[in-house]
């Protein structure tokens, strides 16, 4: 039922090296945006953490005089 020959034609490693050179960079062009994009979302995270920490603060101040 498994065929190795079935395999093998997906896979092609050409004779001559050049033909890597636009995978290679579009490999890399994908990462530096995959690096950008988590740098976004942890920057935009920190701050809506920080926004969540002064409501938290607020609200416990409001609790907290109430209760004096």
């Amino acid at each position: 039922m498994f065929q190795p020959h079935i395999l093998s034609l997906f896979l092609y490693f050409p004779k001559d090296k050049s033909e890597y050179i636009p995978a290679a960079i579009t490999f890399l062009i994908f990462f530096i945006g995959a690096i950008f994009a988590m740098k976004y979302i942890i920057a935009i995270s920190k701050r809506e953490a920080k926004k969540a920490k002064e409501l938290e603060d607020r609200i416990m101040n409001q609790h907290n005089q109430k209760e004096q």
